[in-house]
């Protein structure tokens, strides 16, 4: 089912599926809600799974040239309050999560616990900032269409990229879709974040790490450099996936989520 509000003069959509403790899934860069489909009709066989389109992207309106992630953070907020929970799991890949670590610092009662999926809590570097510029400008150029299919075929491990070519043409047709002024407005929220290592560091939430082996966007290591985790934060490595695991080995990310959920204290 999609549904709509308004926050803060735009409309912010999101679909509600299943039944049970409620989990949101926030989508990353050059995605919108859909993406998550494979994965939240797995997990709404025993969850009621929420999916906001994050302003910018999908059926959401645009505010501005630049969407913080306490914007946003802001936003899934008022979803969730429409939504009528008032605790949730949130799941947050790459810019999804990057809201969601926001989120867990403005809104951390709301939370029963938190997944980075394929993300990190780490500023950009100015290598991240220059790139993201880039594209900028060619947004800008209103040559968006050149530069998303690279983006979208660097999601997915190298070995995936024959046996997963329907999904990958499905997460283009996505990434298609999303209009260039919000774009611009995600990418300048991203320059913006502030590093956020200190809130995986103090556990007040528990925390569940999935990474993807093969990604290329960030790996592993370069994620997780330097941080401490907190007894009640536990790391997967997905060893088959890249940068889009919920995809790539969705059998198993669901395993892994309903499992987590499990242990948390709702």
């Amino acid at each position: 089912m999609i549904r709509s509000m308004e926050f803060e003069g735009i409309k912010v959509s999101y679909s509600v599926k299943g039944s049970g403790k409620p989990i949101v899934l926030l989508h990353g860069y050059l995605e919108a809600g859909e993406v998550w489909d494979p994965l939240a009709d797995r997990l709404a066989a025993k969850y009621r799974i929420i999916v906001p389109d994050l302003p910018g992207h999908g059926r959401s309106g645009i505010k501005g040239e630049v969407h913080t992630m306490e914007f946003l953070a802001g936003a899934v907020r008022e979803v969730i309050r429409d939504a009528g929970e008032h605790r949730v799991m949130m799941v947050g890949h790459s810019l999804g999560g990057y809201a969601t670590l926001a989120f867990v610092e403005l809104y951390p009662e709301l939370l029963s616990g938190y997944v980075l999926f394929h993300s990190h809590p780490h500023a950009d570097t100015p290598e991240a900032v220059e790139r993201r510029n880039r594209e900028i400008a060619i947004v800008r150029a209103g040559r968006k269409n050149i530069m998303y299919p690279g983006n979208v075929s660097m999601m997915f491990a190298k070995e995936n990229l024959e046996s997963m070519a329907a999904e990958l043409e499905w997460s283009k047709k996505i990434a298609s879709r999303n209009p260039g002024k919000g774009i611009i407005a995600l990418l300048n929220g991203m320059i913006a974040r502030p590093s956020r290592q200190y809130i995986l560091e103090n556990g007040i939430v528990p925390l569940l790490w999935i990474l993807g082996r093969h990604d290329l966007y960030f790996s592993p290591g370069n994620a997780m450099r330097d941080i401490g985790l907190p007894h009640n934060a536990e790391v997967v490595i997905l060893e088959k996936s890249g940068h889009l695991g919920f995809i790539e080995e969705t059998g198993k990310s669901a395993e892994l989520l309903g499992s987590f959920s499990e242990r948390l204290k709702w």
